[in-house]
């Protein structure tokens, strides 16, 4: 499979486009109003904690307080609070893993018993997921430091490899380099290896760990003066971090339009990772802009459509309901063989490659069903499900799920991170208010009228004039014909309406406005 990293930038936005086999797969779009938050860490302050839901608000000086769950506090407030200047309870346990079968233990019940917190109390979380709609960040204070090697973990004493990582020996050395370094030092901390270390020299795999420590340690600095809420550590931004973390071997090159981008993620690479430098390029077709002469802007203008076609013929609807996402599969005018089951069977597993790339190209989370066209065959109904699982392993976000149902479904989970990407380029509609319909004229001039109707059959409604305030397509509408709509409605109820359009209004919005005392009487008679 090939594979591209595609960076367009211009002054106010990068847009990083991930391509496989010359095809959009994911989209990071990075500038002022998106400024990307996960990965920071604040030293906050608890502002409530609220056991019915397991969990606490946390005050970071955002509009929202961050949420923190129960699961995400553990028994690490211990050490948190210990490195706050409060040592009364430190556990200094040291339970590292080693290569050696682990003896059978009693089984030990979950820990029921909430986290000690209390309204006031500092502590130092890390965000995790990016605000979404209405809802603050998500944080933990199982705080962690990414290297281009290795994962930081300051409050672990683990050391744990990559499940990727398959030669037990390799495995082996690279945890031995960072706890010989940690015994060296004197020093308790935890680490994750990741995939990219692997096969790397022991200088290289140090360096990174030495400038983890070091980060870890101007942040150990900081809190010594630091008064909540304070931004404590600044992760990487959008596009470095997709450099960092995304850029393999498995990666065929990285091309960039901006001479200064260029020149700011060839000095990362050169540092980091010397033995990519020739995959960096800088783009010089001077005809087309990069995007488009790869075919990009074209499939990101894709995202904003409901409807995706497919391959063979058919295409998908994509819809967002409240609690979750819909994607429903149309067959179109397939029909390559005069086998029903076949034919179904075939538009499902085209279908299920696109539902994979456009789930992971608009960043879509939470709950998704997918409704399959009906194959009966439970043999088919597996096909279908194998090939969605096949797909996703080329997602990086935790996925859950379930085998197809007797009536075609299948049930998505998504690990949701941030806020997905279609909704990064768009806002809502303000006729619509993001329900893709609006109400009918017709429909608004009858409620005026029965607004009209109770009006008038108030015996102490205020006297004289009314002033009747619309959106200025409704005011056009009760304009029309030779004797307007609104001119009727005077005469029928012998009211004197004086009629004026006001575009603050949303479509479907109207206001009586009494004249003589200019007040809005219009949730009076609503």
């Amino acid at each position: 499979m090939k594979k591209e990293i595609i960076i367009n930038s211009n002054a106010d936005e990068n847009r990083i486009a991930i391509t496989e086999d010359g095809k959009l797969s994911e989209l990071f779009i990075e500038n002022e109003e998106y400024e990307r938050v996960v990965g920071d860490i604040y030293l906050g302050r608890v502002a409530k904690v609220i056991p019915g839901i397991k969990a606490a608000f946390i005050d970071l000086g955002f509009k929202q307080d961050a949420f923190l769950h129960f699961s995400d506090v553990g028994e690490q407030v211990d050490d948190l609070k210990a490195l706050l200047g409060d040592d009364s309870d430190i556990d200094d346990d040291d339970d590292d893993e080693e290569d050696t079968p682990p003896q059978k233990q009693a089984p030990q019940r979950r820990r029921s018993a909430p986290p000690r917190l209390e309204r006031g109390q500092k502590i130092i979380v890390q965000i995790t997921k990016e605000p979404v709609g209405n809802k603050g960040v998500r944080v933990t204070s199982k705080v962690s430091l990414p290297g281009r090697y290795l994962v930081f973990l300051p409050f672990e004493n683990k050391v744990n490899a990559s499940k990727q990582i398959q030669n037990m020996r390799e495995k082996r050395r690279l945890k031995n380099i960072v706890r010989n370094y940690r015994n060296s030092k004197g020093l308790e901390f935890g680490a994750i290896i990741r995939t990219v270390a692997e096969e790397q020299e022991d200088k290289a795999i140090l360096e990174d760990l030495e400038n983890l420590h070091s980060i870890w340690r101007e942040i150990e600095k900081q809190l010594k003066a630091a008064v909540p809420p304070t931004l404590l550590y600044k992760d990487l931004t959008v596009t470095t971090s997709v450099i960092r973390d995304l850029f393999r071997d498995d990666v065929d090159r990285v091309i960039v339009d901006s001479k200064k981008l260029f020149k700011e993620i060839h000095s990362y690479v050169k540092i980091n990772s010397p033995d990519l430098l020739n995959k960096v390029e800088m783009y010089k077709g001077n005809n087309k802009a990069l995007f488009d002469n790869y075919g990009i802007e074209a499939e990101i203008h894709q995202t904003l459509s409901k409807k995706v076609p497919l391959k063979i013929g058919g295409h998908l609807v994509i819809e967002k309901t409240e609690a979750m996402y819909v994607i429903d599969v149309n067959s179109g005018k397939y029909a390559k063989s005069k086998d029903q089951e076949t034919n179904s069977l075939k538009t499902n597993l085209d279908a299920s490659r696109e539902i994979v790339r456009q789930i992971r190209l608009r960043d879509l989370g939470g709950i998704i069903v997918i409704d399959f066209i009906d194959v009966y065959d439970d043999r088919n109904k597996k096909k279908v499900y194998d090939e969605l699982k096949k797909e996703f392993r080329k997602d990086r976000a935790k996925v859950t799920l379930l085998p197809m149902s007797e009536f075609g479904l299948v049930q998505i989970t998504r690990q949701r991170v941030r806020e997905n990407v279609v909704r990064s380029i768009t806002e809502q509609c303000p006729l619509c208010g993001g329900s893709g319909i609006v109400e009918s004229s017709t429909n608004i001039l009858t409620r005026i009228e029965r607004w009209i109707k109770r009006f008038k059959l108030d015996k102490a409604k205020p006297s004289g004039k009314l002033l009747l305030k619309v959106h200025p397509m409704v005011y056009k509408t009760l304009r029309e014909g030779t004797i307007s709509s609104i001119t009727r409605m005077s005469f029928r109820y012998l009211l004197r309406i004086t009629l004026e359009e006001d575009a603050a209004l949303a479509f479907q919005e109207f206001r009586f406005i009494s004249v003589k005392t200019n007040e809005d009487v219009t949730t009076r008679y609503s």
